[in-house]
């Protein structure tokens, strides 16, 4: 892999892992958005594996170029140029989507913008559509292992408004936006895959 691509060691660690689970969930074609691309990584694992798949890649205004080399180089027919999507907008550049993925996002957004994710997610997916949010979670507010405590205390000492969320509150979150919980994956290196379907 060319050292010239921005790359992050923790999705080439993730990427088939997560594979494996999302193979299993987006089994319809149609068009999965993905919301915080990063350097692409995940985009182009995914895509290339899952042909039926068009995979759109998406990240804040601010970083949506960054996946923009890899995927260039990747030449799949079923990659999207990535977009600008800031989640808080009422009117996102997408729509009809049979699914949704984003990792490692929701402790890196404000309370306020991962609401707005789960908004937009359930304004924007067909009827019967999976959101798959890969990260850390807690349950009953307790940490599930000393590393994620240890992460969430790191997040919380660069920005207050990130920290790790707690599923009670994206359990309420989902209900208001009627997406409901199908599938709990526990992942490698203290992390989740949640499915929640519209």
């Amino acid at each position: 892999m060319s050292n010239e691509l921005p790359f992050s060691q923790a999705c080439e660690n993730n990427k088939q892992p997560i594979l494996d689970c999302i193979a299993q969930v987006f089994t319809q074609p149609g068009r999965v958005l993905e919301i915080g691309s990063g350097t692409g990584q995940h985009a182009v694992h995914f895509a290339a594996s899952l042909p039926h798949i068009e995979w759109q890649p998406s990240d804040h205004p601010a970083n949506a170029s960054l996946a923009r080399p890899r995927i260039q180089q990747a030449q799949l027919a079923n990659l999207c140029d990535p977009l600008a999507l800031d989640v808080v907008s009422q009117s996102w550049p997408v729509e009809s989507l049979v699914g949704v993925f984003s990792a490692n996002t929701a402790h890196i957004m404000g309370w306020p913008e991962v609401q707005a994710m789960f908004e937009g997610v359930s304004r924007n997916l067909n009827a019967g559509g999976a959101f798959c949010l890969y990260g850390p979670f807690n349950y009953g507010g307790e940490f599930t292992s000393d590393s994620n405590r240890a992460f969430d205390a790191h997040l919380r000492s660069q920005t207050a408004h990130m920290g790790i969320r707690n599923m009670d509150d994206l359990l309420n979150l989902a209900s208001r936006v009627e997406l409901t919980l199908e599938k709990d994956y526990e992942m490698p290196a203290n992390n989740r895959l949640l499915v929640w379907r519209s």
